[in-house]
């Protein structure tokens, strides 16, 4: 391979990240020998792997939505766990009919799930309207429901977990029939190709970019910055709900003080790790998808590496600093120009 196309393929977009998620892939199966190993046991596919790729899938719903965000408006949403707690409550009040535990539903699911999206794009709305309209910064205006989120989850459940304890509810997080695949997954999946469709047939995904380059130039030549940051909120709103309703049906429940519990900067991360600019613009999903499952095998060789769950964030947070500082721009010149020196260097000693 010449150095040409050696340099080419180091300087894509999304190198860093496969890399990245290759190194962590490499290191479960250093610690775990078995880990790429799958089976069929009871009906159902088992394996490490199977079990990183099932519990990303909520990472992934909410990654994309924040990596939307990111780029129109520069800034994070910190909101997207408590949203998710709220969708969740309001999900699961719903079935239950405002009693603690049912084994059958109390009102229509449909309607159930219909309540808890437009809950959270009512949240996501609200963060749009401060951020977009106000121009509060995205931090904190996400903050508020970042704070009060989880209290209005406990608001909608009149501070108790409601469980629903019936069995159609429960593939969603589980499975459907006898497929062997883990329900989430197929969430995952869908969620990010309707995206990334919605992105690539319209102009969306290039307006998304041209708010989050120059806002003010975008809207010279007649771009409506307001209301595409606006959306990406909505979107990013709607999408914690998909993950709330997917999560709550994991464990059958709305427990609003945990479902989605710092799950907000795990999605962040993804979007660092991915590649994408946190200060807006250009973006990839599949970067932060890619990001998503980083994350998720990184949590998963900590905890078979004995680490403690109160620990695993300072561990975590040791391993993507190490890996955020290897994709910065900085970075990346401090090693060209080292690369610069040791050639004129070679060059003066072959003279």
């Amino acid at each position: 391979m010449n150095k040409s196309k050696l340099k080419k393929i180091t300087s894509a977009r999304l190198f860093l990240p496969i890399v990245c998620l290759i190194a962590v892939l490499l290191l479960n199966v250093i610690k775990t020998p078995d880990f790429f190993n799958v089976s069929i046991r009871n009906g159902v596919l088992y394996g490490y792997i199977i079990d990183v790729i099932n519990r990303a899938s909520e990472l992934v719903i909410l990654a994309i939505g924040m990596t939307l965000v990111t780029a129109a408006s520069g800034g994070q949403d910190i909101s997207v766990g408590a949203v998710m707690a709220v969708a969740a409550a309001v999900c699961c009040q719903i079935l239950s009919g405002g009693q603690v535990s049912v084994n059958e539903y109390q009102n229509s699911i449909i309607i159930a799930v219909i309540a808890a999206l437009l809950a959270s794009a009512l949240c996501g709305a609200f963060n749009g309207f401060l951020v977009a309209k106000l121009n509060i910064q995205p931090m904190v205006a996400t903050l508020i429901l970042y704070t009060a989120g989880r209290g209005i989850a406990q608001l909608v459940t009149n501070g108790q977990i409601t469980y629903i304890r019936v069995d159609s509810f429960k593939m969603a997080g589980g499975y459907i029939g006898k497929c062997p695949i883990p329900t989430p997954i197929f969430f995952a999946i869908i969620t990010v190709l309707i995206v990334y469709l919605i992105l690539k047939k319209t102009a969306l995904g290039l307006y998304i970019e041209s708010v989050g380059i120059n806002g003010k130039a975008a809207r010279l030549v007649g771009l409506n910055s307001t209301m595409i940051k606006f959306l990406t909120y909505v979107i990013c709103g709607v999408l914690a709900g998909i993950a709330g309703i997917v999560a709550s049906s994991r464990i059958y429940s709305a427990d609003a003080n945990n479902i989605g519990l710092n799950l907000e900067m795990d999605a962040i991360l993804a979007v660092a790790l991915g590649g994408n600019f946190l200060g807006g613009g250009k973006f990839s999903l599949i970067g932060s998808v890619i990001g998503a499952y980083t994350i998720q095998a990184l949590t998963t060789t900590l905890y078979a590496m004995n680490v403690k769950a109160d620990q695993l964030p300072v561990y975590k947070a040791i391993v993507v600093v190490i890996i955020v500082t290897l994709q910065s721009d900085v970075f990346k010149k401090y090693i060209a120009g080292l690369k610069a020196k040791k050639s004129v260097a070679v060059e003066g000693g072959q003279k």
